[in-house]
């Protein structure tokens, strides 16, 4: 059955304080800052994969960064993994519309309880 990502699209990255996350990951580590979601999300770009700094909120709290796997189709991703038992945790819906692109989002849990994404990025409608 299996999905085949093709690559690490997304790293979610729990963070307490976003402006000294952001001052580390931009001035430090010297990655480049593609943009600010308001009020608590910072997105930057490591070659291939983006990075998202944000607040770890609610009862979806994890213990470390959350991977998104790029598949061709959220929603058909989903299905395939919740027809395996995995459970749904955000069905897939369209999260954004950047450079020309809708991103669509749906997040499952996997076999250990840690959160899986899956991430489709399609032509803007």
């Amino acid at each position: 059955m299996g999905l085949n990502p093709s690559h690490i699209v997304q790293v979610a990255v729990p963070v307490q304080n976003l402006d000294r996350a952001r001052a580390f990951y931009r001035d430090v580590l010297g990655l480049t800052h593609l943009f600010d979601a308001p009020p608590s999300l910072a997105f930057f770009q490591c070659g291939q994969t983006r990075l998202m700094l944000g607040p770890q909120e609610g009862q979806e709290q994890v213990a470390g960064p959350i991977l998104y796997y790029n598949v061709p189709d959220a929603t058909a991703a989903q299905a395939a993994l919740e027809a395996a038992g995995a459970p749904v945790i955000q069905p897939a819906h369209l999260i954004a519309r950047v450079g020309g692109k809708d991103i669509h989002l749906s997040i499952c849990r996997d076999s250990e309880g840690n959160m899986v994404g899956l991430m489709s990025e399609t032509d803007a409608a």
